[in-house]
């Protein structure tokens, strides 16, 4: 069954409205999704933590079938700061003053900038196979340009990666996924969401204004220049076959960024984390969510 004894449905925050699927029973868990995915990268995870918490997916504004603002020419619809509010907002909706978080990929981004601006909501953090953003940039080589290409693509004025995404939409996506190992572990009801949703011009551009953000208001040196860190315990995981392990030390790194009890490690994945190794990312959440 794809996401048993869910319900999807919308609900409207300040500046648009929230695709969101939500179920179980607890304490809050609110889930985010990565790039180019919607919040159907959790259809295994979610259902197999539903007997201990209230699980919250939502899809990320410009992303899915949630709100796609209007660009501007500073990207600020699109900083992680703006989609974090939106976090907030929605779980505000529901009633979930302090709740459990975790994010993969772009959702791990929003979640980090959710953690610094929002301390006293989140009770413990889980990020998956990310470093912080400006770390990526400060740090990039020839071996970061090639393999994660796309930040610096999509990032590229309007409406030239647009254009050419919009004219092979699907073609683009199955390139997109398949950079690491064959990506037939997407559920078949993910795969038809993900694509449906590339196929709108407006996701395809809200997605690479999130890159846009990322290569320029995202990158928040004064944060780290006031000694901003994670105050909650935080716990970092990445895919053993992925780029984050064979690049970083990805624990060293997040050392600098967390106040708190820091803790993670490699599972037997690559990038996908939640759909390549479903089990070993539900029972490390039940581990840490306490």
């Amino acid at each position: 069954m794809f996401f048993d004894g869910f319900k999807v449905e919308k609900i409207a925050v300040a500046d648009g409205t929230m695709r969101v699927r939500r179920g179980g029973t607890g304490p809050p868990l609110l889930l985010l999704h990565g790039n180019p995915q919607t919040h159907a990268m959790w259809n295994a995870v979610a259902p197999a933590l539903a007997d201990r918490f209230t699980i919250v997916c939502p899809d990320l504004r410009g992303y899915g079938f949630s709100h796609k603002p209007d660009a501007s020419a500073d990207h600020a619809p699109y900083a992680k700061r703006a989609m974090a509010r939106d976090m907030v907002e929605l779980m505000d909706r529901l009633g979930h003053r302090r709740f459990f978080l975790a994010g993969h990929d772009r959702g791990a981004r929003v979640s980090h900038r959710l953690a610094l601006d929002y301390p006293d909501r989140v009770r413990r953090l889980a990020l998956l196979d990310i470093v912080p953003t400006i770390e990526h940039f400060e740090r990039a080589d020839a071996d970061f340009a090639m393999g994660y290409y796309h930040w610096f693509w999509l990032a590229q004025p309007h409406p030239y990666p647009e254009m050419l995404i919009t004219r092979a939409p699907e073609e683009w996506f199955r390139a997109h996924t398949s950079r690491g190992p064959k990506n037939d572990f997407f559920h078949p009801d993910a795969m038809a969401d993900y694509l449906a949703a590339v196929r709108d011009p407006e996701m395809v551009r809200g997605m690479c204004e999130d890159y846009r953000a990322a290569a320029t208001i995202d990158l928040d040196r004064a944060s780290r220049a006031a000694g901003e860190k994670v105050a909650c315990p935080l716990m970092v995981l990445w895919g053993a076959a992925g780029k984050i392990e064979k690049w970083y030390e990805p624990l060293r790194i997040w050392r600098d960024y967390c106040a708190a009890e820091l803790s993670g490690g490699a599972l037997a994945a690559g990038h996908y984390l939640a759909e390549e190794a479903p089990d070993a990312v539900a029972a490390r959440f039940r581990d840490f969510f306490i």
